[in-house]
């Protein structure tokens, strides 16, 4: 083989691993920044449940609170 045929493929292969290495360290940044993004869905989840509307809970609340309110109005 040609010494230039050989140079070029040397080169050739240079770049192709540096092209290689830059899309590999990509690939590993887009993982940490979808790994970030599920732990703050999680948290927007948690947050949510957490504020979710207690329908229930208030009309239980209001019956319990009826003798405070008539107290008040009568004041």
């Amino acid at each position: 083989m040609d010494t230039v045929a050989v140079i070029t493929l040397v080169i050739a292969g240079l770049i192709i691993a540096a092209a290689a290495l830059g899309l590999a360290r990509v690939v590993l940044h887009l993982w940490a920044v979808a790994r970030t993004l599920d732990a703050l869905v999680g948290g927007v989840n948690v947050i949510a449940e957490k504020t979710a509307p207690v329908p229930d809970a208030v009309a239980s609340v209001n019956r319990n609170l009826a003798p405070v309110r008539d107290f008040a109005e009568s004041i």
